[in-house]
């Protein structure tokens, strides 16, 4: 998941002014670090438990000698392709449940937020994530009482919010405490670095507590989860204060004022409607440089599914457990925290210190420069992913792929760019401000990207497991990033 940054944020001026904006990136990277860390923790012992069913199932049909007196078969017996296409088929649906949830209540979960406030939401949202890692405990856990089926049970309360509602939420908050270019995105690029730690650091945290035991990590990302409760309430709530008219219209889209929930006499249907169609008339205003980066955020998101698919590629190609696989996972955070703590923020520092008199023109050309080198390291990395037939290979590959990972940096960079805002007279009459509106769109358009991502690699990845190319899914990411770079090509910058 995206998380937010300030525990290094770039010194200037403005955050000595306001010191108060560190307390709120620090509350709000808290937050995130633990939605994001239980959610990482989550996803390799499912592989795991999903798979041990399977693998008894099978076992007992066709080899019963195989299984152990205590009911237990050796891992490494489970990466037949009967078991391997089944695991792929479960999470790949599971996956696919939660992202349809969370797409489709984005609009109207904006709509509690402006009424109830966006600690409600936030609150809201931690519902369906204790109840599905509290889920899959209870099927893995209780295998006589419970069919494997049921697990797929576990993702359908992602209607009350998911990673859209949290990171247009984040997003926004983030660009909305500078108004410098640099600083803002230093903010994105800590944003990135903690993602991409806790997404990658977790599967090591899950490999190491799923050999204690099994059903630990669960336990674990279960208590995270209800330290985030207290931790929402350290959040200031804007939706409880009576905003100034700057702050009205600096409000993201998730908690827009500008569209206010109908009575409840009134049809859901029409501020639902009237919410797409500001969407539309914010998209329209901007120059087409938007659109280009639009479609570009839909074909990396769509790219980047194949992420999801690390775990069972490592298991599945060369016959390693998914702790062993998690291990592999981890040591690819170094690369990542180098890049998005480090390298990139002194990138940044050294464009920024060249004086005030910097022109946004030569800044938006350094994003659009960086963004297309990313992504033909993303393409260089997929590829050699896919053609990786020993992990000695694989390891390199997996470091080359997260060099691509500094992406966003520079591609949510160029969203405030006067290449991609609109101009003044432009803008529609009833968003004031729309570019604080955009992260809210970016959120959609990139969880959309998921949305057919998930299925889509979960096909190819059952096609390849059946033809033994399994590297089918990394070669389609490939060609993704490659029509990224496509599209890129058409943006131009003043």
């Amino acid at each position: 998941m995206d998380a937010m940054h300030g525990g290094a944020s770039v010194p200037s001026p403005e955050a000595r002014r306001n010191p108060r904006s560190k307390l709120a990136i620090l509350a709000l990277l808290a937050l995130i670090l633990l939605t994001g860390l239980s959610a990482s923790l989550y996803q390799l012992p499912l592989n795991r438990v999903i798979e041990r069913r399977l693998c008894r199932e099978y076992y007992r049909t066709h080899d019963p000698s195989a299984i152990y007196s205590d009911g237990n078969i050796d891992e490494k017996l489970c990466k037949l392709d009967a078991i391997q296409k089944s695991l792929a088929w479960y999470v790949g649906i599971m996956e696919t449940l939660w992202i349809v949830g969370d797409f489709v209540m984005t609009i109207p979960l904006g709509f509690v937020a402006e009424k109830y406030g966006r600690r409600t939401v936030l609150w809201l949202n931690l519902v369906p994530r204790i109840f599905l890692v509290s889920w899959v405990t209870v099927v893995g856990y209780f295998e006589e009482a419970l069919p494997l089926k049921a697990i797929i049970a576990g993702p359908t309360l992602s209607i009350l919010g998911g990673n859209c509602v949290l990171n247009s939420i984040v997003y926004a908050l983030a660009a909305s405490l500078t108004d410098d270019n640099v600083v803002r995105a230093t903010y994105f690029s800590w944003t990135n670095a903690v993602s991409y730690v806790v997404t990658f650091v977790g599967p090591g945290l899950a490999g190491a507590t799923m050999t204690l035991n099994l059903f630990l990590p669960f336990l674990v990302g279960i208590c995270l989860l209800l330290l985030a409760i207290p931790t929402i309430s350290l959040l200031v709530d804007p939706a409880h204060e009576p905003p100034a008219l700057e702050d009205e219209q600096r409000r993201p889209l998730i908690s827009s004022p500008t569209l206010k929930a109908q009575t409840s006499r009134a049809s859901i249907l029409k501020p639902i409607i009237e919410r797409f169609h500001t969407l539309h008339s914010i998209v329209r205003s901007h120059p087409r440089n938007l659109t280009l980066l639009l479609i570009s955020f839909f074909l990396t998101a769509l790219a980047s599914s194949d992420t999801s698919l690390l775990a069972q590629y490592i298991s599945k190609r060369y016959h390693w457990e998914f702790a062993s696989a998690g291990y592999l996972l981890s040591a690819k955070a170094i690369v990542n925290f180098t890049l998005l703590t480090i390298v990139i923020p002194g990138i940044l520092r050294a464009r920024g210190s060249q004086g005030p008199t910097q022109s946004p023109s030569l800044s938006d050309r350094d994003n659009v420069r960086y963004s297309r080198i990313c992504l033909v390291i993303s393409v260089l990395g997929a590829l050699a992913i896919s053609v990786a037939v020993t992990v000695w290979l694989l390891f390199p590959s997996l470091l080359l792929y997260s060099l691509g990972s500094a992406l966003p940096v520079f591609t949510l960079g160029l969203l405030k760019s006067p290449s991609v805002s609109p101009k003044d007279n432009d803008r529609p009459a009833n968003s004031p401000d729309p570019e604080t509106h955009i992260f809210s769109i970016v959120m959609m358009v990139k969880i959309l990207g998921s949305l057919v991502g998930a299925p889509l690699m979960a096909a190819l990845w059952v096609r390849g497991i059946a033809t033994g190319a399994l590297g089918v899914p990394y070669l389609v990411s490939a060609a993704l990033y490659v029509t990224a770079i496509v599209v890129f090509a058409g943006i131009r910058v003043r």
